[in-house]
C-alpha cells in the first residue's frame, strides 16, 4: 500500500490541504497506555479521496491543524471503536470529530455482533482477512518496519468499504435515524468521560453517604493531579478500593490512614500529608455542598427473576429483528424497564432506555404486552436457533 509519512508542519498542513474537500476521512491510531497518565499517540493512519498518509506523532507531536480539520467541515468522519481517536481529539482541542459514524455501533444496528472486532468486520462485511502479527508492537519506538506501517493502514484502508455495506444494510432496514441517536449518546458518554465530575464513576462508591462522597472527590482529584504530574496510570497512583475505604473511615489521622492494608507501599507513605490533606478538605465541605445522590430504591427480589428471563426473550427478539442484543441492553435494562412499567421505579428516574426510541419500538413495547399478558412466550422449535415463539393471547 503507498501512503504518505507526515512528518513535519509543512507535510502535514499540506495533508488537511488536501483531504479538507473530501467528503469522507476515514482515520484510526496506534498508541500505548499502559505506562502513561494519558494514552501515548504514537502513529495517526488516515485515508481520504484514495489516498492514505501516516502521520508520526513521535515526530511531530502537534496535530491542532488535523484535529481543527476533522472537527469542522461537512465530511463524514469514519472510525472502528473509536472512543480513543475521539479522546485525543477532545485532550488536543475540546472537541470532537464532525459527523462521527462508529462501525462497531452500526454493525450492531444490523444484527452483526457488538461489539466486533475490526478484523471480524473486514471478514463478514468484506470477505477479506486483514493481515495480523503486529498487535504486540511497542509504536514508540523508532524506525518502524515496513510491515509494521502496512499493518497500521490496514485499520483504515477498508473502513469506507465496509461503511457502504453498512449503510446498505441501514438503509433497508430504514435504521439510519437509528444510528444518529446511538452516535449522540455514544459521542455524550465519552465527552462525560473527560469531565471533572467524573470522580463519580469510582468503583464502590454507591452506598457511601454525602460526607463520604465529598471526601472520594477530593482524593478523586489529587490522584488524577497526581498521576498527571507524575505521567503514569491513575491506577498506579492509589486504587478505587483504597479512596473508598480512606472515605469510609472519615478520618485524616495519619496513623489511621498507614493502618488500611493496601497502604504500606514506599510511594504512598511518601504521599500520606497529601492524602490526610484530601480528607481533611472533604470533612471541611459545607453541608449545603455536598454531593447529593439519591439512595438506590430497594427493589422487590422477584425483579431479578424477571429481569433474567425477560432478557432471554430479549435475545429473541434483536435476533428476529437483525440487532445484536448486547447493544440493545442485558439484564439490568430489562429490570429498569419492569420496574418502570410496574411503579416500582422512583418518580425522578428518568423512562429507562428500553422505554425511549427505537428500542421502545423493537423491544419495550413486546415485554410491555408480555408484562400485561396480552403476549405469551412459547417453545417452537427446541433445535432451533430460534427457539422461543412469541404469540398474541385472545
Amino acid at each position: 500500500m503507498k501512503y504518505d509519512l507526515v512528518t513535519t508542519e509543512a507535510q502535514l498542513a499540506e495533508l488537511c490541504e488536501r483531504i479538507a474537500s473530501e467528503p469522507t476521512i476515514a482515520f484510526d491510531t496506534e498508541f500505548v497506555s499502559e505506562h502513561s497518565y494519558r494514552p501515548q499517540l504514537c502513529l495517526v493512519q488516515v485515508a481520504a479521496g484514495g489516498r492514505m498518509a501516516v502521520i508520526d506523532t513521535m515526530v511531530l507531536s502537534d496535530l491542532t491543524p488535523f484535529w481543527n480539520l476533522l472537527s469542522s467541515g461537512k465530511h463524514q468522519s469514519l472510525v472502528h471503536a473509536g472512543r480513543e481517536e475521539v479522546g485525543f481529539s477532545l485532550t488536543s482541542i475540546g472537541v470532537p470529530p464532525a459527523n462521527l459514524f462508529d462501525l462497531q455501533i452500526a454493525a450492531g444496528l444490523v444484527g452483526l455482533e457488538y461489539p466486533a472486532g475490526y478484523s471480524s468486520l473486514v471478514q463478514k462485511l468484506l470477505g477479506q482477512s486483514p493481515q495480523k502479527g503486529e498487535t504486540r508492537t511497542d509504536w514508540r519506538r523508532r524506525p518502524l518496519t515496513d510491515r509494521q506501517m502496512q499493518y497500521a493502514l490496514t485499520d483504515v484502508i477498508f473502513l469506507e468499504p465496509m461503511r457502504d455495506r453498512l449503510c446498505e444494510r441501514l438503509e433497508r432496514l430504514g435504521r439510519m435515524e437509528w444510528l444518529q441517536t446511538e452516535m449522540a449518546a455514544w459521542l455524550d458518554d465519552v465527552v462525560a468521560g473527560y469531565r471533572r465530575d467524573r470522580w463519580r464513576r469510582t468503583s464502590g462508591i454507591s452506598g457511601l453517604s454525602a460526607r463520604c462522597k465529598a471526601i472520594v472527590r477530593e482524593l478523586w482529584q489529587w490522584r488524577e493531579s497526581e498521576a498527571e504530574r507524575r505521567d503514569i496510570p491513575v491506577r498506579r497512583v492509589l486504587r478505587d478500593d483504597l479512596i473508598v475505604e480512606l472515605a469510609k473511615r472519615q478520618s485524616d489521622d495519619l496513623a489511621s490512614i498507614r493502618n488500611i492494608r493496601g497502604m504500606e507501599r514506599g510511594d504512598l507513605k511518601h504521599a500520606m500529608p497529601a492524602l490526610a490533606e484530601s480528607i481533611r478538605r472533604g470533612l471541611d465541605v459545607n453541608e449545603s455542598d455536598l454531593p447529593r445522590g439519591r439512595a438506590p430504591r430497594e427493589l422487590p427480589p422477584q425483579l431479578n427473576l424477571l429481569g433474567q428471563f425477560l432478557s432471554s426473550a430479549l435475545g429473541s427478539i434483536c435476533r428476529e429483528a437483525d440487532l445484536a442484543a448486547s447493544l440493545v441492553g442485558g439484564p439490568n435494562d430489562v429490570r429498569e424497564l419492569v420496574a418502570y412499567r410496574l411503579d416500582m421505579a422512583h418518580p425522578d428516574d428518568p423512562p429507562p432506555a428500553l422505554a425511549q426510541g427505537w428500542r421502545a419500538e423493537v423491544v419495550g413495547s413486546l415485554i410491555d404486552d408480555l408484562l400485561a399478558g396480552k403476549t405469551a412466550i412459547r417453545i417452537s422449535n427446541p433445535k432451533s436457533e430460534q427457539p422461543l415463539k412469541f404469540e398474541t393471547r385472545g
